[in-house]
């Protein structure tokens, strides 16, 4: 395992990550919320006693491969404008998805995790950002993602668990779990969906379970939730929150948090890049909750938490929430921390939500490079939407602007480009875009 270790980490050095401040956009970071270059999953989101919200999750640092020996924290005043703090906690063997939540002692934070082993054990640190340190194993859980829920009372509660999920009370120092208190099956793949990725919070005199949720296409890249009446149920199935289905054409998972800060509730998520399973990477959206407690499934979007993007802002191809075909994120050839979006075959769409296009807008500027070369139809509100453009490019070009004429566009749309062009096998493609701005 240390050999394997070891060939990992030589292979990762490409994936080196951001210092806080490359990490921090202005004024403000839309979705995903992970830097780039960054590959945070799993978000578990913690508000913390000084106001800040805190997003503990695992680290993707190879195509093709789950996790990595570190935890980065990201954190936000605002949830628009995020904080990278890099290695807040490094171990000898993989780290799985992450939970973090205050000590009952002052001035201490508690970070939970998993390895391969299957045990789970919990690490202590001065700052909720970590680093943090002195693990101690958890005796009795063994399977992955752990999840501690605070209620009211104080009374802590910790889940786990694959396809079954376990509950139990923790002891008041929140490092052990009461063992005669343990109850299994709380959610179950037959009766609720759930695969994996425990997550507890409460609203009002409602208890909710957020989970991996496998009920569309038999893969768990939903994020569902049930509700109980008691933080260890039983809890009935509600339905889905958010899909990640067409975040990558090889996108597998989903696993997230909800959260409520300054006034406003929001869900954390990750999505797929690189045309992987892996290299994921947080996100964030606002829900709506209903009458009756229940929550609307959201969309994926590329404004995030903040309000839809100026379209005559720099829109980065890396911030597409919608893929269709080959089209995939990805690290730029030969960096660490700029991506695009590539991969692009003829027959292919990408999509941003939400651009706001003002009293109206004449032109559009593209930096792109091509191989095969082809067109990109530019296009509002749907894949199959208004053509409000056409930009014919020509092959073998490296970065280079192109600009052309759009028909004029007022108001906020999403914004959809779909690819024209022959057939190009791989490993051949017919371009890549690093971003777009109207004018």
């Amino acid at each position: 395992m240390k050999q394997a270790l070891t060939l990992f980490l030589a292979a990762a050095i490409v994936f080196a990550a951001c210092t806080p401040d490359t990490a921090q956009r202005e004024p403000s970071s839309p979705n995903p919320i992970s830097p780039a270059g960054v590959y945070i999953a799993d978000p578990s989101a913690r508000v913390m006693p000084d106001g800040r919200l805190y997003v503990y999750g695992s680290l993707d640092m190879v195509p093709g491969t789950y996790c990595s020996n570190r935890y980065h924290v990201l954190s936000t005043a605002d949830a628009r404008t995020w904080v990278l703090h890099p290695d807040a906690f490094v171990a000898d063997d993989f780290l799985y998805a992450p939970d973090g939540c205050q000590s009952p002692e002052e001035g201490k934070y508690l970070l939970y995790y998993d390895t391969p082993s299957g045990e789970e054990f919990v690490a202590e640190s001065d700052s909720p950002a970590g680093p943090f340190g002195n693990p101690a194993l958890i005796p009795g859980p063994r399977q992955i993602d752990p999840a501690v829920f605070v209620d009211d009372d104080g009374q802590a509660y910790y889940f786990w668990g694959q396809f079954i999920g376990r509950g139990a009370r923790m002891t008041p120092d929140r490092k052990a779990i009461v063992k005669d208190s343990v109850v299994k099956g709380l959610v179950t793949e037959a009766e609720h969906y759930f695969h994996e990725g425990s997550f507890v919070f409460r609203r009002g005199d409602f208890y909710y379970y957020v989970f991996a949720d496998i009920s569309r296409r038999h893969r768990p890249t939903c994020l569902g939730y049930a509700m109980a009446s008691s933080p260890m149920g039983p809890y009935t199935y509600k339905g889905v929150i958010v899909d990640n289905y067409y975040c990558d054409p090889e996108s597998w998972n989903n696993h997230g948090s909800v959260v409520e800060f300054n006034g406003k509730w929001y869900v954390l998520y990750h999505r797929a890049t690189h045309g992987t399973q892996s290299m994921r990477k947080a996100c964030i959206e606002p829900i709506r909750f209903n009458d009756d407690g229940t929550i609307d499934e959201v969309e994926m979007s590329s404004q995030g938490a903040g309000g839809p993007l100026d379209a005559f802002g720099l829109i980065e191809g890396a911030r597409a929430c919608h893929l269709e075909g080959h089209a995939r994120i990805r690290l730029s050839e030969g960096s660490t921390d700029r991506e695009e979006l590539g991969g692009i075959h003829g027959g292919d769409a990408a999509a941003w939500k939400y651009l706001d296009f003002g009293k109206g807008v004449r032109s559009v500027a593209l930096r792109l490079k091509s191989l095969k070369g082809g067109t990109v139809v530019i296009r509002t509100d749907a894949s199959d939407g208004p053509v409000i453009g056409t930009l014919d490019v020509p092959s073998d070009m490296d970065w280079t602007t192109m600009s052309v004429p759009v028909k004029k566009t007022r108001g906020v749309h999403a914004l959809w480009l779909t690819f024209e062009g022959e057939p190009c096998p791989e490993p051949y493609e017919m371009l890549s875009i690093d971003w777009i701005r109207f004018h």
